[in-house]
């Protein structure tokens, strides 16, 4: 119930002249590019951050620059260990996913990331908010842990609604089946920090999605899990996991070993689950 996916052929519409907007882990980073509505320039890649970091540095990331106090400070950040999660009748999720052109694949030093410009058509519908795609990207292993457990990979899709809102999902990977998605991205994804522009491939928000039991998940108020950190982000975490093959992960893996923020502490907050 609730279950819901669109499929729309085509691409994004830019009118006479659209604006750039790069999202990092949900929170947008203006970069003024213009675009002529027939895309005929490349777009400029532009790193989300001015201050470097690491996750070797994630105990100190407050200290390397003032806008990334609350990775050090802020009470609800993310990721966290899921346990004894409390049941609730929670809202059913609703994906409405296009089928549209991949235009690059961006390495932006820490994962792999494939970033939509405003009015792409993807949502993710929570009753009557409405939250828009803005990015998704890649984390080996998962950042979040069920009762003390990782899973191998994790993909998090990021939502913004027109209140500036943010929303993120988590879906968990486990080793199967090729995902087809997934391997249009990987054939794509720059060995080092920049991005490759792609022509004449298809994809869509669905194949990165379990095909059923969307509504069954843990739901808890987190933040950004790379620096600003920035809190109020409203986590969806799929119980259901989506798989790819091993290969597929161990593609990743060669790139990114580790790009997963360690553990935050849950400070009192209550996670729900559905019932």
């Amino acid at each position: 119930m609730g279950e819901k996916y669109s499929f729309f052929v085509g691409g994004c519409t830019l009118r006479s002249w659209c604006l750039l907007f790069l999202l990092s882990a949900g929170s947008a980073i203006l970069v003024g590019a213009l675009l002529p509505a027939q895309d005929t320039q490349q777009e400029q890649y532009v790193s989300p951050w001015k201050t470097a970091w690491t996750y070797e540095q994630a105990s100190y990331w407050g200290t390397l620059d003032p806008q990334y106090a609350l990775c050090n400070t802020g009470k609800e950040q993310s990721p966290i260990d899921i346990r004894n999660a409390q049941k609730a009748s929670l809202l059913p999720l609703t994906f409405e996913s296009q089928n549209t052109p991949l235009r690059y694949v961006t390495n932006n030093r820490y994962t792999i990331r494939v970033n939509y410009h405003p009015g792409n058509g993807n949502f993710l519908l929570v009753r009557d908010k409405r939250y828009q795609l803005t990015q998704f990207h890649f984390h080996h292993p998962s950042e979040e842990y069920i009762d003390g457990k990782p899973y191998p990979m994790e993909i998090h899709l990021m939502y913004q609604a027109a209140d500036k809102s943010v929303a993120g999902v988590t879906v968990f990977v486990q080793p199967g089946s090729g995902n087809p998605t997934v391997q249009k991205i990987w054939e794509h994804m720059p060995k080092n920090e920049g991005q490759e522009a792609v022509t004449g491939v298809q994809i869509s928000p669905a194949g990165l999605l379990p095909a059923e039991h969307v509504n069954s998940y843990y739901m808890y108020m987190g933040s950004v899990t790379a620096p600003p950190c920035t809190e109020g982000v409203i986590w969806f975490v799929l119980k259901q996991p989506v798989e790819i093959s091993s290969e597929q992960i161990d593609a990743f893996a060669k790139l990114y070993p580790n790009d997963a923020r360690p553990l935050q502490p849950l400070n009192g907050r209550v996670v729900k689950q559905s019932e």
